[in-house]
């Protein structure tokens, strides 16, 4: 059996070699675009899935498990993906400042037989008031780039963050403690 990481994220390659499993990279060409109005939660899960069977179709008959991840940061139920530019990181940013918003990381472990097993992990993020000046050096940073709400909580954006409650690891994109309790029920 390999296992198979369905994701280009760095943060989530790096967070699955913390685990010791021998893995490869396989990213997914997956349809990403899902209706505004879906849950937040619900979103990420079904993305998660989407990526994870997309990958696990090319390898189907090879014995292999394939892992996908979606994270995708809410504020009130609106949903924040990855910034376009950094306009859009702004009003982000500017909008979670003094505030308390969820991150859900989705996570599909899907078999060998096309057998998902899924779930939904979310975490909560408060944010210090940012002012509109740190606001712009950050996004100088260009840290921003490829990040669901526009911050990385294990970069710069970790100045922001007044406090969690969860798991720290989700915030980056894979809730590996999860990850492996669950795999060690398909095991």
């Amino acid at each position: 059996m390999k296992l198979i990481l369905a994701s280009g994220s760095p943060r989530r390659r790096e967070l699955l070699n913390m685990t010791g499993l021998k893995f490869e990279v396989v990213t997914s060409d997956a349809d990403e675009s899902i209706p505004e109005d879906t849950d937040p939660g619900l979103a990420a899960l079904i993305l998660s899935e989407r990526k994870a069977l997309a990958v696990a179709a090319t390898e189907k008959g090879k014995g292999n498990v394939v892992i996908g991840a979606d994270t995708i940061v809410s504020l009130n139920g609106k949903k924040f993906g990855k910034p376009k530019d950094a306009d859009d990181a702004f009003r982000m940013l500017s909008e979670l400042s003094d505030r308390t918003h969820t991150v859900y990381t989705g996570v599909a472990i899907v078999n060998s037989d096309l057998t998902v097993n899924k779930f939904v992990e979310a975490t909560e993020v408060h944010f210090y008031p940012l002012s509109d000046s740190q606001i712009r050096d950050y996004i100088a940073t260009g840290e921003y780039r490829d990040k669901a709400g526009g911050y990385a909580i294990q970069g710069g954006g970790a100045v922001f963050v007044s406090g969690i409650i969860g798991d720290y690891y989700n915030v980056m994109g894979l809730p590996i403690g999860r990850l492996m309790q669950e795999m060690s029920k398909i095991h």
